[in-house]
């Protein structure tokens, strides 16, 4: 019996994927921490989507390489998220600044060594499905309850060609 095929490089968007706003419209950077909660300048509790810690952790966990493609304006009040939410431990490669997602993945396919081909992607744009699709990349498209841990089981099946 021959092993599962998994992908290499498993990658996220961020907005309205692993958090459930715009990070560059719907909150106001900066961001901080008190009592184990995260909240923007003003003072509004800003938490991820429910299922994407325990996603995130099971697949570091299982030792695949993560990564992140945002297209946001928003870079510092992204990445200060992802460090707020203590998630930066996950994510190998993260390119976040504003572009068309097939810039983001040739910098991974550089970085990595790894084909567009090795990769699973998650996003809730059409737009950017599309274009990596043509590319090669095995994607997946989220819906309004974000990454879930079924979502991510039908993406590593979908990639398996199961």
């Amino acid at each position: 019996m021959s092993e599962t095929k998994k992908p290499k490089l498993i990658v996220f968007d961020l907005d309205y994927t692993l958090w459930p706003f715009w990070v560059d419209t719907h909150v106001t950077p900066p961001f901080h921490e008190k009592d184990g909660k995260i909240y923007d300048r003003q003072n509004r509790v800003i938490k991820p989507f429910p299922e994407v810690p325990g996603v995130l952790q099971d697949l570091h966990q299982q030792g695949y390489e993560l990564a992140i493609a945002s297209r946001t304006s928003e870079i510092q009040g992204a990445n200060q998220l992802v460090k707020l939410f203590k998630w930066d431990k996950y994510f190998k490669y993260k390119e976040i600044y504003p572009g068309c997602k097939v810039k983001h993945f040739s910098k991974f396919c550089k970085d990595s060594g790894y084909k567009h081909e090795e990769m699973l992607f998650f996003d809730d744009e059409h737009r950017n499905i599309r274009d990596l699709t043509e590319k090669g990349v095995t994607c997946i498209l989220v819906s309004g309850d974000g990454v879930t841990k079924n979502l991510v089981k039908t993406g590593l099946e979908k990639f398996a060609g199961v």
